[in-house]
């Protein structure tokens, strides 16, 4: 099942009062690279959804960010009474016996150290947990629907691609023979040609000789062989339900190996005009493969 590297996810909820908002997206890379962002309060699951990641995506560059938006209740700073009635004690004396007509700012006492405090959010977070993981989830899942969308789309092309490169292949298999043939043809007119005019004679066996060398050198079977198998390898890994980008890669860079081998021995115009049309196929898989999961 072939899926691609792009895609976007997004959820949003409300667990326990909290509003949370989880958005995934994802762009190509050659391994897997994990971006995580989440609030400071969620510093300590960062891992743990790191790993939840992992375990749904395999490749790609995957960005997961949460948004947090607590209750004011639950966001209020809270005042320690204890601590200000303490600095207020500290302060009576002075503003009586240095100037009556001093008097002690509230404002500038909540800004001392200890006077407010911070809101309390781990127990938050623990309560809130399994509801953030499940929204994670859906945003995740969410992505992964969208790659398998766009990754239906990509092999749909690069079938397309492997039928351009399978009729390509039989073209050139039904060619190759008769490349010796006509070989054979010119070479012995061109024998008899010069035979008469130097009133020489050449036996048979040498020119048939020269036919084998010259079909040994062009024999191109082996590697049509080699390039059929290689696009039925690369049909079975696109059906594969692993992900198959990096081996879809390996494959396609053989797939060029032998389709070069084929234009450099075949020495014929008809080939070579089969091998363009099975090399801009292979470019075109090259290129396609990179988003490929």
């Amino acid at each position: 099942m072939l899926r691609s590297m792009t895609g976007f996810g997004s959820v949003q909820g409300v667990v326990e009062g909290v509003e949370y908002a989880v958005e995934t997206r994802s762009v190509n890379n050659r391994y897997l690279k994990a971006v995580i962002k989440v609030p400071e309060s969620w510093a300590n699951a960062e891992q743990e959804i790191e790993k939840l990641l992992r375990s749904k995506i395999y490749r790609g560059t995957v960005t997961l960010a949460v948004r947090m938006k607590i209750p004011d209740e639950q966001a209020t700073y809270r005042v320690n009474t204890a601590a200000l009635a303490n600095y207020i004690e500290q302060l009576k004396p002075l503003e009586m016996d240095a100037n009556p007509s001093i008097r002690i700012d509230l404002g500038s006492l909540l800004q001392l150290p200890g006077v407010c405090e911070a809101p309390e959010f781990k127990e938050l977070c623990e309560r809130t947990y399994d509801g953030l993981t499940a929204l994670i989830n859906q945003a995740l899942d969410a992505l992964l629907e969208m790659r398998l969308a766009e990754g239906q789309l990509l092999k749909k092309d690069l079938l397309d691609q492997c039928e351009i490169i399978d009729r390509s292949l039989l073209a050139v298999g039904t060619r190759a023979p008769q490349v010796i043939k006509e070989y054979h043809g010119r070479l012995a007119t061109r024998v008899a040609e010069l035979t008469a005019s130097a009133k020489i004679e050449m036996d048979q066996d040498t020119l048939a000789r020269e036919v084998a060398i010259y079909a040994e050198k062009c024999d191109i079977a082996e590697e049509i062989a080699r390039l059929s198998g290689h696009v039925k390898h690369f049909r079975l890994a696109m059906a594969s339900p692993e992900p198959a980008g990096r081996k879809l890669d390996f494959i396609a860079q053989e797939m060029l190996r032998e389709a070069n081998t084929i234009g450099s021995k075949a020495n014929d115009v008809e080939i070579a005009h089969a091998v363009v049309d099975m090399k801009t196929a292979i470019d075109r898989i090259k290129e396609q493969v990179q988003n490929a999961e």
